[in-house]
């Protein structure tokens, strides 16, 4: 993501006439939104379960960007980590091939380090939309029946939104909507067949941002 990223930018500095004015600006938001995730988590021994969670959630991230004048570039940072409920499923498990003992798996999740490339785009004096590309590392912690524990991974992801600026001279107020969708990842315990799967994961998201250009 982070490559890519890089690429869209120095190809808009690239194609960008040299004439062209450049405005930097900065500020902060406050974000709120309502997130829709789909998770499974299976055995060989063919016991699987899996459930989708709805949960809204309330952070603040940062901004920078560079205005060119027609769109502007820049990237978003999370400043906090998300975290999940707990999860907690009961399984049978195979002592010897006639005894099975019943273990208890309690899996929680955090959402760390979300950042944002975008590129707006301006459809009038004030309004705009956006597109742009996510990255955010995802941090187990378990308690694992069987003793095992399940590994980080990290997740890519898409945006769309669009926005609207209010220039209040020596700062500006924005606000904004987006939809976010991740792509799925998987994690494998380290002791057993166990695997957790993150099938889906999106979320549509408002945000009040206040900022100042310089």
């Amino acid at each position: 993501m982070k490559k890519t990223f890089c690429a869209i930018i120095l190809a808009l500095f690239a194609f960008a006439p040299s004439s062209m004015a450049m405005d930097f600006s900065a500020g902060v938001s406050a974000n709120g939104g309502l997130f829709a995730a789909t998770a499974r988590e299976a055995s060989t021994e063919t016991q699987s379960a899996e459930d989708t969670e709805i949960a809204g959630v309330g952070y603040t991230s940062i901004f920078a960007e560079v205005d060119f004048g027609k769109f502007a570039v820049g990237f978003d940072i999370v400043t906090e980590g998300l975290e999940s409920d707990t999860v907690e499923t009961t399984k049978l498990d195979h002592t010897t091939t006639a005894t099975r003992t019943s273990k208890t798996n309690k899996l929680k999740v955090e959402f760390d380090k979300l950042t944002t490339g975008y590129v707006a785009f301006n459809i009038t004096d004030n309004a705009y939309i956006k597109a742009g590309v996510m990255s955010v590392d995802v941090l187990t912690q378990e308690d694992l029946g069987t003793g095992g524990t399940y590994g980080d991974t990290s997740l890519d992801g898409t945006m769309l939104g669009f926005g609207y600026d209010v220039d209040m001279d020596a700062f500006f107020v924005r606000l904004e909507g987006k939809y976010l969708e991740f792509d799925g990842a998987t994690v494998n315990s380290s002791n057993s067949d166990n695997s957790v799967s993150l099938r889906s994961l999106d979320g549509l998201t408002g945000s009040i941002s206040l900022g100042k250009q310089f």
